[in-house]
């Protein structure tokens, strides 16, 4: 069995359009949420959401290119360029070896929508562009991808709701172990257009703190009244150690267990069994004890049962050794399909700098938060072996541990 080490990384996120915009937002406890007053007109019941820029393409890709990738595919290709030239991946390379992708993604909206209101409005299926096609299906992000950087190892979409990130890292250390891929891009990327977001909304799954966005998501908090739905892009790159020794690459760390698990019981309602067996799993993939795990970045996403549920799990798995826990997401809101990816290059930044990101809005824990040693604030700490949730709709679950190289 290969082992599976972590070469290069590349984010596009709300706290940070590269690692060290994200590193100084991190470490200050910075939120990127704001209020969105166009989902109000639109009919939103919470206008809230973490803020993109639209990354400006022109003179990095041609016109052809740009006209096939959607949203979250600008946010997938600008987050792969970082995390390429961080693992000093060149063009030269890749056409020289096989190199795969393998991506989260669970939607593609806006451009559905748009697609389809042009035909409904014209009535005329020719008015829509020939991009669009790539555009709208769930795989057009490792599509697109794979034929922008001239990939020919594996491509595959991961599809699996807010553990989609997660996933792909954890199939692709799997592919990578088994032998079957020296080096794979993982990721995930999520849209955070207004038609992205409408049916969660239509749950009264959102917080609706709007009068202080940057307070509205409260991870493992008391008052907590919803998650803040967030997005981007966020790029990891995985290779097997032979093979980044062979080629004289930077070793950021290394994945040492994966664990998954589904909770086989409601379509979005929490369970504490699916995600104990899932860290569990992880654990004994990595052959490590509990009190050896430093960190633990929470999926808790600032909803009132599942980061009940998930302060459970992490207490009965982690209760004895108690390391530090927080949620980034209390700074980013839920990146979705994104955030298994985006929370592992998060973890690693803190691993590279040698703090736990704050849990910020924590203020008054709840009768099973109080049971975690979340972080308020930043804590200074040498990170050596750290841990990462994520959980999604369909009862999906997925657990990373990766090691200090």
């Amino acid at each position: 069995m290969n082992r599976v080490v972590i070469t290069g990384m590349g984010i596009y996120s709300c706290i940070g359009k590269n690692l060290d915009e994200v590193t100084q937002s991190l470490y200050n406890g910075r939120s990127g949420i704001v209020l969105d007053p166009d989902r109000k007109e639109f009919g939103y019941r919470s206008g809230l959401t973490g803020f993109l820029e639209k990354p400006d393409l022109k003179g990095t890709l041609d016109r052809r290119a740009r006209i096939m990738l959607p949203e979250q595919g600008e946010y997938a290709y600008v987050a792969t360029l970082e995390a390429l030239k961080n693992a000093g991946i060149s063009q030269d390379y890749i056409n020289d070896h096989e190199i795969g992708i393998l991506y989260g993604n669970d939607s593609s909206a806006k451009s559905v929508i748009e697609t389809n209101d042009i035909i409904r409005d014209k009535k005329d299926t020719m008015l829509v562009g020939s991009g669009s096609v790539f555009q709208t299906m769930n795989s057009t992000v490792t599509m697109n991808l794979a034929t922008i950087f001239k990939l020919r190892g594996i491509n595959l979409t991961i599809s699996a709701a807010c553990a989609s990130g997660s996933h792909s890292i954890g199939i692709g250390y799997q592919f990578i172990k088994a032998g079957l891929q020296d080096c794979i891009i993982c990721g995930g990327a999520q849209e955070i257009n207004k038609y992205s977001m409408g049916s969660f909304d239509a749950l009264s799954a959102f917080s609706v703190l709007e009068s202080e966005p940057e307070h509205a998501s409260r991870p493992f908090d008391r008052d907590r009244d919803g998650l803040v739905p967030s997005g981007g892009g966020a790029t990891v790159i995985l290779e097997s150690l032979d093979s980044a020794v062979k080629r004289g690459a930077n070793i950021l760390g290394e994945i040492v267990g994966y664990g998954f698990s589904s909770n086989g019981g409601h379509i979005s309602n929490p369970t504490v069994d699916g995600p104990v067996r899932s860290l569990n799993m992880a654990l004994k993939d990595s052959g490590l004890r509990s009190s050896e795990v430093d960190y633990i970045n929470a999926h808790a996403t600032s909803t009132p049962a599942g980061d009940l549920s998930e302060a459970k799990a992490i207490h009965e798995v982690f209760g004895s050794s108690r390391p530090l826990v927080s949620s980034t997401k209390s700074m980013t809101g839920h990146e979705c399909w994104m955030a298994g990816a985006s929370e592992v290059i998060y973890s690693m930044l803190m691993m590279q700098n040698g703090f736990v990101a704050p849990n910020i809005n924590f203020e008054n824990p709840d009768e099973e938060s109080v049971k975690l040693n979340i972080a308020k604030k930043t804590v200074e700490k040498d990170i050596i072996v750290f841990l990462s949730n994520s959980f999604g709709f369909g009862g999906t679950n997925s657990s990373l541990i990766i090691k200090k190289p």
